[in-house]
């Protein structure tokens, strides 16, 4: 993904407005959430290597879940270090520092690991879950699948 983003594309567009944005609307409406779907996709790295420096001050899934709502609730670019910055303080991260370390390069390397890993492992996209190191779930499923491979996990035991 190029720094600025980039726009859908038309298949992604069509799913937008199709049958798969409405399950995903109604998923956000029964857990008390909104969702946006925006036209084009920032890119992620800023976000993925401030989330580094949140993990190291013992506030990752605070910051994460902050950060995921500003994107899919509100609508705002993930990217912009405006948006980064508000969700630190959210959570109590000093923005300054988390924009300071980041912009530093310090967590480029991880992030770049994480990356090839994510890619070893079949995943091609957000969201996806591996459950039990052997199953992997891709894109926002119904909670009932998880059911069924937490149940098959279980019984393999």
């Amino acid at each position: 993904m190029p720094p600025e983003g980039r726009p859908l594309t038309e298949y992604i567009r069509r799913a937008h407005a199709g049958g798969a944005a409405e399950r995903l609307r109604q998923m956000a409406r029964e857990s008390g959430r909104a969702i946006i779907f925006m036209d084009w996709t920032p890119s992620s790295r800023r976000a993925l290597e401030a989330s580094e420096y949140a993990r190291e001050q013992g506030k990752h899934e605070e910051f994460h879940r902050a950060v995921f709502q500003k994107f899919y609730g509100e609508g705002k670019d993930m990217s912009k270090w405006d948006v980064l910055r508000a969700a630190a303080e959210e959570v109590g991260l000093d923005p300054d520092e988390m924009q300071r370390q980041t912009e530093s390069g310090k967590y480029h390397k991880v992030v770049d690991q994480h990356v090839r890993h994510a890619h070893m492992l079949g995943i091609t996209g957000v969201p996806a879950y591996v459950l039990g190191q052997r199953y992997l779930i891709m894109g926002a499923q119904p909670y009932e699948l998880f059911q069924q491979v937490m149940a098959e996990l279980t019984s393999e035991e």
